[in-house]
């Protein structure tokens, strides 16, 4: 294909994309309030703890509510459009990938997505730690009146962060197939890499509940020595192929 034509092409995917975006939003719109009770159900526990009513969600000026509204509809909308825009961009550079590098990629993304919702979903769970522990700063006296767009940025940022931080191992593995890290250096750090696990844990569950800690730093943990057992299964795979093609292919004279 010409330039030109891979530009028509572009145009074409992106409009789709655009419009799949759309319609994402407009469905995510109507279902905002059950995410707005869902994501301010910490605040609501530190009113009741306190007994009064100086904890809530402040909304500044006459558009925050909306604006609040369309920044939870547009974030909800890429997720559900997530299938159309990923399959045009898939569809776009598809033509121009080895079927090996496809291999990769599907295997990349299969194994990158799932994890990364889990990880929203436990950064869900982290949510109501963190805020109340912020909160426990907070002097006698003093009210917490959080501000709408500030609060949702908060919780959508740590969200992003969590559901990345269940994608490493795979970005490890990706390292690994690109020839920047060994099997063995991502096993050298499996001390630090427990530490993080536990850390992360203790944040994201209750301080009472012990099993649910082990539980998911277990699974953490799990996760980071899986990355690096399939690393060095990719190590040896390579190591391989290498001496076959350095061996001789036929008896010396």
């Amino acid at each position: 294909m010409s330039i030109g034509a891979h530009l028509v092409e572009l145009r074409k995917r992106l409009m789709i994309a655009a419009l799949a975006l759309v319609v994402g939003m407009v469905v995510a719109f109507v279902i905002t309030d059950p995410i707005i009770h869902l994501i301010t159900e910490p605040i609501r526990v530190i009113a009741e703890r306190r007994g009064d009513d100086f904890s809530a969600l402040n909304f500044t000026s006459v558009t925050s509510a909306f604006d609040l509204r369309m920044r939870i509809a547009f974030t909800i909308g890429i997720f559900l459009s997530a299938p159309v825009w990923l399959w045009q961009i898939w569809a776009f550079i598809m033509p121009g990938l080895t079927r090996k590098e496809i291999r990769y990629t599907v295997g990349f993304v299969a194994s990158a997505v799932p994890l990364f919702f889990v990880g929203c979903w436990v950064g869900l769970l982290i949510v109501p730690h963190v805020i109340e522990l912020m909160w426990g700063f907070t002097p006698e006296g003093g009210v917490n009146f959080y501000n709408a767009v500030d609060y949702y940025d908060f919780v959508f940022k740590l969200l992003i962060v969590v559901g990345v931080a269940f994608v490493l191992p795979v970005f490890l593995v990706a390292l690994n197939v690109a020839g920047v890290m060994s099997g063995k250096a991502i096993l050298k750090g499996w001390r630090v890499a427990i530490l993080i696990a536990t850390l992360f844990s203790a944040l994201a569950t209750p301080a009472a509940d012990i099993i649910s800690m082990f539980l998911l730093a277990g699974i953490l943990t799990v996760l980071f020595f899986a990355a690096a057992g399939v690393s060095m299964l990719f190590d040896r795979r390579k190591a391989r192929r290498l001496a076959a093609a350095e061996m001789p292919s036929g008896p010396l004279a």
